[in-house]
Order: structure tokens, then C-alpha cells, then sequence
């Protein structure tokens, strides 16, 4: 008789340390996975307490937190299907990341993680133990192996798996966005494939956690490699696959295959929900910006109103002497397109009182930026003050461009608790808002037409903060500028390639010697989203105190 096994994956969205409220989401995803026939439910990696915790998980109360969930959850498998999920595990006084097999009322089965990735945004060398080379589980007749994210990266833990028995591969990731890693997820999928002669499903978690964001995107590899399932990216779903055992082994039905956004709309898409997620997971009422009538701010607005509805936005106009009609104008446009609200609160006369408060300190000195810092930082403090009176999280509206060079003021335009265009270069600024001028993406609770009149985007960027002051003034321009950067940031190139690129040496040096001296900027800066491959923070580890530069 044909063997036969019903496997749900099961893509959502945990709160990391929040134990209880995970452990039902894994009892209504069972529910609903019995529904529909299922004999296991995959979650994924330490579903039980969100990925990824850091040093949080080293906390011995959470640790007997989470085994005393997974040994509930257990007891409820006595009958219905069994589950396969994620958790931190202490075993001979270690601790390992590890997938927890429970069913028939017990926890039938233990495996842990082996190659704990330690390089961009992970540390978990940190944290985990690694684990020994893995069986596979013996799941209702089917022998099962559980490789957890990393473990499918190298071929040596799907290889262990295969010599040992292994029908089916089950993969439980944690394992965010960044622009084009979906290609890069199938391809190391295919490779353990095709070492391995064993179908493979690759289930990924969904959400946003603090800077990281993870699209989902689960899917489904028979043994041929084709693809015999493709859920969604962006959104939570609970798939049951029904697979069968061939004379060639074990193939999974054909199922739906979503087709994923990429591009423009992906990086959007994870704007969205990496902003969407840390507003409600840490229980903001809302967000407040200050809306300049300038691009950053405009595209900043744009996306909130579309992750958190134009009721929990607020926008601010701090107009001083230096702003111009048409800011005043486009600021006012951006916040009717968006139908949210917009509050005016003139700075001049705080402006006024710190020229007259500093006057015998500075008597002598000519203006410079000390006066154009003072009216950002005024800002800063105007927002700080609508935030502590009102409850909303503020918002800050500097680039990747800007934080690069240290084009951004401390306590000023810095000043906030979340950066949404963080990982984002100008020129991929300039780009999105076009892009989302003339598209609504799915979920959005914006408007489906435009969300900011054409000039926001055509005119040439200013800070304002001086009279006839253009950006262009003091940075090279910013296609010149963007490049240079994602030479020096996301492939830490030798000047002397940059050069063959077209750029000029004095431009690529002023470029690095700006780059080095903000770092203690950034590192006072919020979290913002990951997008690229290298984000500030924890891709980009530099020192502040740094006196190397590029000697060509």
C-alpha cells in the first residue's frame, strides 16, 4: 500500500518573548491544519519565543517558560496532528537551538541546530550550543529530517541526514529580507536537493523584529527540483501539502504557486510590515513625523499611512524663515493625498530665543551650521514633546545617503525611535516614491492613487536650514554620491576599483572621510529596517574611534 502524509507549514508571525500568545498561534494553526487533514504541522525556528533573541534567550525564566509550553502543547497531541516547532532547549546544562517533535500527548523527539551562523546580523555562537549531526525523526512512518536554517547552507548536516535514512526534508527558517535573497534561498535549496536526491520543504517565518523584517515566501522542492508549492511573501498562511511515496520516493503534490512581489514592491512591502510590526508589537497608539514637504518625509509618511492607517499618523509643518512657499505648499499636498492630519508649529521664535540665550557666548563668531543644527534640533524637541504629551512614536526621515556621510544633525532630524528609510540610498528614495505614486500594494491603507504631488519628487532635495540651500551644496551629487557608497559599504572596495568605476580620487577620499567620521552618528541613530545586503548596525560593525583610510 501507497504511503501517504499530510504536511502543514505553517508561515506566521510570533512575538518574540511573548510565550503564551505564540503557543496559541500554534493551537489555532493546529486547529485549522486539522481541518484540513494534516498529520504534522511545521513552525518555524524557536517559533515558541520569536527569532531572533538574542541574548534574551540566556534568561533561565524564559527558558523554563518555554519548555513548560512545549510540554503542554504536547499533552494536547494526543489525538489531531502533531507538531513540529521551534524552540531554545537546556539539556546537560546546554543550551541549543532545537526542533521540538510532540505528538501522541508527549515530546517524542529532540533535534538541535549544528551550524550556528555567526556573520551579519546573527550571533549565534553567542548564545547556542551547537548541536551534534542529526537523524532523522520517525513521524507517523515517515522518517523526517529537520535541518534548522544554516544547517541547509553547507552540505554536511543534509548529507548526515541522508546516509541515515531521511525521506523528506523539512527546513523551519528564520531567515530575513534583503533585496534578491529569495533567488539566493532557492538556489542553496536546490543544491541540497540535488546532493541529496530528497524533496525539501523550506518553511520561513513572517514579521518584522526590531531592525530585521522576514517576508516569508515558503516553498516546496520535489526531488526532480521542480517547484511544487509557493506560498506568499508578506503575509501569514497555513498550507497543507499532501505528499506520496513513489517508486522514486517521496513527492509532494502540486499546490498553489504565489507569485512573489520583487523589486520596488518588495522593498516597499518590507518597509511596511518591518514598520507596521514594531509600532503594534510595541504598543504604539500611532507615529508623528515632521512632513518638510521634502521626498524623505513624504515617502516616510507614505508608508506609514499604508502599514498603520492614516488615523495613527500625525504629521508636523516646523516651517522657520528659511522655508519656502512651495514646502509649505507640498507638505500640505502630501498630508491631503494621505488624508491624515497635519499640525503647523512655527519655530522662529524658538530659533529667536536660542540666538538671544547663546548671543554673548558667540559674540564675535559668524553663523555656520551651530545655527542650522539649532533650528533641526528645535524640531527634534517639538516632536519629543507631541510624542511624551500624546503617545506617538516619532518617526525620523533620514537615508542611507544621509547616515552614510553624517548629513543628518544629532537630537535634530536623528531624534526618534524608528528610521524607515535607514537602509535606503536617495536614489532608491527617488525610485520608490515614483514607484508607489502609481502603485497600491497589497494591504496597503493608503490611498490607491498618488500619495504626493510630482514636485516632491522633481525638485532638487534641500535641508532648508539656510537661505538657497540645496543638498548639492555640500555632497557630491547623490547619483555620483550613491554609488561611491555602495562601493565603499556593501563591497568594501579598494579605492583604486572605485576609480575604474568613473568616480574622481578626491571625490572617492572626501566620500570615505566622511563615511569614517560619522560612525559615532550612527551609532546613536534608531533601528530602521534591513533592505541590503550591509545595513549600519548589525551587518556594519565599525569602530569610532578609526584613523585608517584607504591610502591609494
Amino acid at each position: 500500500m501507497t504511503r501517504s502524509i499530510r504536511i502543514a507549514l505553517a508561515q506566521l508571525n510570533p512575538v518574540l518573548g511573548d510565550i503564551a500568545g505564540n503557543a496559541d498561534k500554534v493551537r489555532r494553526a493546529r486547529v485549522a491544519a486539522a481541518a484540513d487533514g494534516a498529520d504534522i504541522v511545521l513552525f518555524s525556528e524557536l517559533f515558541i519565543i520569536g527569532y531572533p533573541p538574542e541574548d534574551l534567550v540566556l534568561k533561565p525564566a524564559l527558558q523554563a517558560d518555554a519548555r513548560a509550553a512545549i510540554e503542554a502543547l504536547a499533552l494536547e497531541t494526543v489525538s489531531g496532528p502533531g507538531l513540529l516547532i521551534g524552540t531554545p532547549w537546556v539539556e546537560d546544562g546546554k543550551l541549543f537551538n532545537a526542533m521540538a517533535y510532540l505528538d501522541g500527548g508527549a515530546v517524542k523527539a529532540v533535534r538541535f541546530k549544528v551550524d550556528l551562523p555567526n556573520y551579519g546580523v546573527f550571533d549565534e555562537k553567542r548564545v547556542f550550543v551547537p548541536g551534534p549531526m542529526p537523524g532523522p525523526i520517525d513521524v507517523r512512518g515517515v522518517r523526517i529530517g529537520v535541518p534548522i536554517c544554516e544547517d541547509i547552507w553547507k552540505s554536511d548536516v543534509v548529507e548526515c541526514l541522508s546516509e541515515t535514512g531521511a525521506e523528506i526534508l523539512l527546513v523551519p527558517n528564520g531567515s530575513p529580507f534583503e533585496m534578491s535573497k529569495e533567488e539566493t534561498r532557492l538556489n542553496i535549496a536546490v543544491a541540497r536537493v540535488v546532493e541529496s536526491g530528497l524533496p525539501l520543504a523550506y518553511l520561513n517565518q513572517l514579521g518584522g523584529q526590531d531592525e530585521l523584517v522576514f517576508d516569508g515566501a515558503s516553498f516546496v522542492l520535489n526531488s526532480d527540483r521542480s517547484l511544487a508549492l509557493q506560498m506568499p511573501a508578506w503575509e501569514e498562511a497555513i498550507t497543507v501539502t499532501q505528499w506520496h511515496e513513489r517508486a522514486s520516493g517521496w513527492v509532494c503534490e502540486a499546490g498553489a504557486r504565489a507569485v512573489l512581489p520583487d523589486g520596488l514592491e518588495a522593498v516597499y512591502r518590507a518597509m511596511m510590515l518591518g514598520l507596521g510590526d514594531y509600532v503594534r508589537k510595541n504598543r504604539f497608539p500611532g507615529v508623528v513625523l515632521g512632513l518638510s514637504g521634502g521626498i524623505d518625509s513624504a515617502l516616510t509618511a507614505a508608508v506609514a499611512v499604508d502599514a498603520l492607517g492614516a488615523d495613527r499618523v500625525r504629521c508636523v509643518m516646523m516651517p522657520s524663515r528659511y522655508t519656502s512657499q512651495d514646502s509649505l505648499d507640498d507638505a500640505a499636498g502630501v498630508a491631503q493625498m494621505l488624508a491624515t492630519q497635519l499640525d503647523s508649529v512655527a519655530i522662529e521664535d524658538a530659533v529667536a530665543a536660542f540666538g538671544s540665550m547663546l548671543s554673548p557666548i558667540f559674540a564675535g563668531r559668524a553663523s555656520d551650521t551651530t545655527e542650522e543644527n539649532i533650528q533641526s534640533r528645535i524640531r527634534g524637541v517639538t516632536l519629543m514633546a507631541i510624542s511624551n504629551k500624546f503617545g506617538p512614536m516619532v518617526l525620523t526621515t533620514g537615508n542611507k545617503s544621509e547616515m552614510s556621510v553624517g548629513y543628518a544633525t544629532l537630537y535634530g532630524d536623528m531624534c526618534g525611535g524608528y528610521n524607515v528609510l535607514k537602509d535606503l540610498y536617495k536614489m532608491q528614495v527617488f525610485a520608490l516614491s515614483r514607484w508607489r505614486n502609481a502603485h497600491r500594494p497589497p494591504g496597503a491603507l493608503g490611498p490607491a492613487g498618488p500619495v504626493m504631488p510630482v514636485r516632491v519628487i522633481d525638485k532638487p532635495p534641500s535641508a532648508e536650514l539656510r537661505a538657497n540651500q540645496k543638498d548639492e551644496d555640500s555632497l557630491p551629487p547623490y547619483p555620483v554620491l550613491d554609488d561611491i557608497l555602495e562601493c565603499l559599504v556593501e563591497g568594501e572596495m579598494p579605492v583604486e576599483d572605485i576609480i575604474r568605476r568613473g568616480h574622481d580620487l578626491a571625490t572617492i577620499r572626501r566620500v570615505e572621510h566622511l563615511l569614517s567620521i560619522a560612525e559615532y552618528k550612527r551609532r546613536q541613530a534608531p533601528p530602521g529596517v534591513k533592505l541590503t545586503r550591509r545595513n549600519f548596525g548589525r551587518d556594519r560593525r565599525y569602530p569610532i574611534t578609526n584613523a585608517f583610510r584607504d591610502a591609494t
